[in-house]
């Protein structure tokens, strides 16, 4: 016999299987096992070049600071990014010298 997974939801293990969908009693959540799959998270610059965390990049468009009076110029390079999944657009984490600490939208860099 076939372990069923647990509930992605509730974490129930009282799961049953019908036709191609895991049902769960409890919450009734159903979902595919394609679900159960880890989604990679991909972020691309404005070329189309996939990022990863630790990538060098650069700024390609002149950007204001939000909070500040401050300026990040077109050209500046940026070492070693952090991408992070957020619920807005700003999927890049890092420092710049002079700014501090802020979070880029990726369209706006491409990588080194």
């Amino acid at each position: 016999m076939t372990s069923l997974p647990n509930c992605p939801k509730c974490g129930s293990e009282y799961t049953y299987e019908d036709g191609g969908l895991f049902v769960c009693p409890e919450c009734a959540h159903e979902f595919t096992q394609e679900d159960l799959e880890e989604k990679e998270f991909t972020v691309k610059d404005s070329n189309g070049a996939t990022l990863h965390s630790g990538d060098d990049v650069t700024i390609i468009k002149d950007l204001k600071v939000k909070g500040s009076s401050g300026i990040v110029k077109i050209g500046t390079k940026i070492k070693g990014i952090r991408l992070v999944e957020a619920s807005d657009d700003h999927t890049i984490d890092c420092k710049i010298p002079g700014v501090g600490a802020i979070r880029i939208t990726p369209k706006y860099v491409k990588k080194s």
